[in-house]
């Protein structure tokens, strides 16, 4: 997995991107020429200090690590709302797999 960095990155999938949401995250999406998924992490400073941030993007970052099967050729940006610094890790999964399975379900249609 790598991270994608740079602001002009994530705008241009902000703007280019398919825009599948859930309750607590939004997912872009768009079409790369790598093999490699390159994905972002989107976390508004409204959401709360800087270590409950930094917590919810390391649990993100495990999660697409290790429980998720992420398709290729594909850069992602993973937005989260208000409530989702709340949640626990468990809860984070079931989101985050079912913002994956909804993106594929619509890809598929």
């Amino acid at each position: 997995m790598h991270s994608l960095k740079k602001n002009k990155e994530f705008n241009y999938i902000y703007k280019k991107g398919e825009r599948v949401s859930t309750d607590n995250f939004t997912l872009f999406v768009v079409k790369s020429k790598f093999f490699d998924y390159r994905i972002g992490f989107s976390i508004n400073k409204k959401l709360g200090k800087a270590n409950k941030r930094n917590l919810l993007k390391r649990r993100l970052k495990e999660i697409c690590r290790k429980e998720l099967k992420i398709m290729p050729y594909r850069n992602y940006v993973l937005l989260a709302r208000n409530e989702a610094i709340d949640l626990n890790f468990s809860q984070l999964l079931e989101e985050i797999k079912r913002l994956f399975s909804k993106y594929e379900k619509k890809k598929t249609l």
